[in-house]
């Protein structure tokens, strides 16, 4: 790669002369001499090939291609200072990432609104976050990939902070056979019927969880996918309330009048690395999280 021929503190320079309205201005921002400013321009412009700027009256003026060119390097140098003050975060103990993973039915709105009230604090620090299902979700914690994880399972040795309920109905197409008989329905009924499911993620430990009576089932993985299927008359599932909400008001699908258990209300919980003390961004992360998951919230998608 070619080395740069101009170095940042000479856009500063430049940028400086624009914005202050001349070079003695410049100069006097900048604690530089007036000799100095216009040296360092004028050697910028003879290194470029190109004229910067033009002396209109008592005026310094951009040209055209200057006029392009500042506009690139404030860019430039924004970039350079967030780095800067990178280096300096990471110094301090802060995280470059924040590596989070979740399941797929914890409500979507509550972790954006805790993602977007996080960037302004994050300083530069990225989030990497994963969807998982079901066992998913430990496997990743377990094997070390994941900072902070949200599941609905318990995961053994790890203390964890008490998140939402989330409501899982069964639900069906208002065609769906089962809609048709009108009557409460037993899980005798369901048996007969094709059962939608979701596949667990995991791979060493894989559970099944919710009612699996269904002689016939087939296996999708993801809740989107089910939803698809079943508001197309495929079959009926159970799925998160908060995931369905629109197809419900919409009358694409119905939910099952079940005799008994007509809904299950796993509750979340916020992991986080038990053999890794938490940097500053993932403590800011976790208050957030806890702060939107409590909170009164719409959660319709």
């Amino acid at each position: 790669m070619k080395a740069p021929r101009v170095s940042l503190e000479q856009w500063r320079t430049l940028q400086a002369v624009v914005d202050n309205g001349g070079f003695a201005q410049a100069a006097e921002v900048l604690h530089r001499s007036q000799s100095s400013i216009s040296y360092t321009v004028a050697r910028m412009q003879e290194q470029l090939g190109v004229p910067l700027l033009r002396i209109d009256g008592r005026k310094a003026v951009l040209t055209d291609a200057g006029d392009v060119l500042l506009r690139r390097s404030r860019q430039l140098v924004l970039q350079a200072s967030q780095l800067e003050d990178l280096a300096y975060n990471l110094d301090q103990g802060w995280e470059a990432e924040v590596r989070l993973v979740v399941d797929a039915a914890y409500p979507t709105e509550r972790l954006l609104r805790a993602l977007a009230a996080f960037m302004p604090q994050s300083r530069g620090c990225r989030v990497r976050l994963r969807e998982e299902v079901l066992s998913g979700v430990e496997e990743v914690l377990l094997e070390g990939n994941a900072d902070l994880a949200i599941s609905s399972l318990d995961i053994v040795g790890y203390l964890g902070h008490e998140l939402c309920e989330v409501e899982f109905i069964a639900v069906a197409h208002p065609d769906h056979a089962l809609h048709q008989l009108q009557r409460d329905l037993t899980f005798a009924d369901l048996q007969n019927q094709l059962q939608v499911v979701i596949r667990d993620s995991g791979r060493s430990r894989p559970r099944d969880v919710g009612w699996l009576g269904a002689e016939q089932r087939w296996t999708v993985s993801s809740l989107s996918t089910a939803a698809h299927f079943v508001s197309s008359g495929l079959g009926f599932a159970w799925l998160p309330r908060h995931l369905i909400q629109r197809e419900l008001d919409a009358q694409q699908l119905k939910a099952l009048p079940l005799e008994s258990g007509m809904s299950n209300h796993p509750r979340f919980t916020l992991y986080s690395h038990k053999d890794k003390a938490l940097g500053p961004a993932s403590r800011i992360l976790v208050e957030l999280i806890k702060t939107y998951d409590s909170c009164n919230l719409d959660d319709q998608p």
